[in-house]
């Protein structure tokens, strides 16, 4: 039971058998192996804690220097060359900033704003905002109970991720309380598909997934919705979010068919 909670990512997991505390107390086989599965949970709480730490410390260190960068770029005679330095700074600010994020979600103490939204619409903003070429398809529109701050990022990460990696068509999808994000191009590797994604994990060709997927997972789990990837019908890659549905008090129950 300590082994299945460690590997689902629960690393204060113990098993805490008194034997493997005193020496002085008989020892056996069972009490051999959950004397080194506390000390292996330990060790890897320790090395994730610090690489916690550490990505933290690097994205707050980089803020002061981007913002003087910034600053200086805006300043460059009007051409080519000031685009191009204008354009690193602005890609290197929002890399600090998902670091940051990625930061904060790894120490779990994040709160959320609930209220209730329809979730139609607020795709459909997501999507205007991404300024991307992306069909939005409304099948039932549903009311859920989630943080929309929270909620945008997850999906605008998602039709980011389609447009970067994938291929035109990209559609985004609204059943109900799942959110379906499809693209056409050649679909999700293969690791990801089995592992989910991995931070900077790049592919022969140079090609990765960044942290957009990493940080739409992690959101995801914050506001209690489920995040699945997998390939869609007919080719391609297909995102599904599935948010938990609000079901008003008030609301007459479904009528049965006769």
């Amino acid at each position: 039971q300590v082994a299945r909670r460690i590997s689902a990512g629960d690393l204060d997991a113990r098993v805490d058998d008194p034997r493997t505390k005193d020496p002085t107390r008989p020892q056996d086989e069972v009490a051999t192996v959950s004397g080194a599965l506390d000390t292996m949970a330990s060790s890897l709480q320790r090395k994730l804690q610090s690489e916690q730490r550490f990505t933290a410390d690097v994205a707050h260190e980089l803020r002061t220097p981007l913002t003087g960068l910034t600053a200086a770029a805006e300043l460059l005679p009007e051409g080519r060359p000031s685009e191009l330095v204008r354009d690193r700074v602005r890609a290197m600010r929002g890399l600090t900033e998902d670091l940051l994020e990625i930061s904060r979600l790894d120490a779990r103490n994040e709160t959320v704003d609930l209220a209730v939204h329809a979730l139609g619409p607020l795709a459909g903003r997501v999507v205007r905002a991404s300024g991307t070429e992306t069909e939005v398809r409304v099948v039932r529109d549903a009311d859920v109970e989630t943080d929309r701050r929270r909620l945008e990022r997850v999906l605008g990460n998602l039709v980011a991720n389609a447009h970067k990696h994938g291929a035109p068509p990209v559609v985004l999808t609204v059943d109900g309380p799942v959110v379906s994000v499809r693209d056409h191009g050649p679909g999700y590797p293969a690791y990801l598909l089995e592992s989910g994604p991995q931070r900077f994990r790049t592919e022969s060709g140079g090609k990765g997934h960044g942290l957009g997927l990493t940080i739409a997972v992690g959101q995801a789990e914050v506001i209690g919705a489920e995040l699945v990837f997998g390939e869609a019908p007919g080719g391609g890659a297909e995102a599904r979010l599935r948010l938990p549905e609000y079901v008003r008090l008030n609301d007459p129950p479904p009528e049965e068919s006769s």
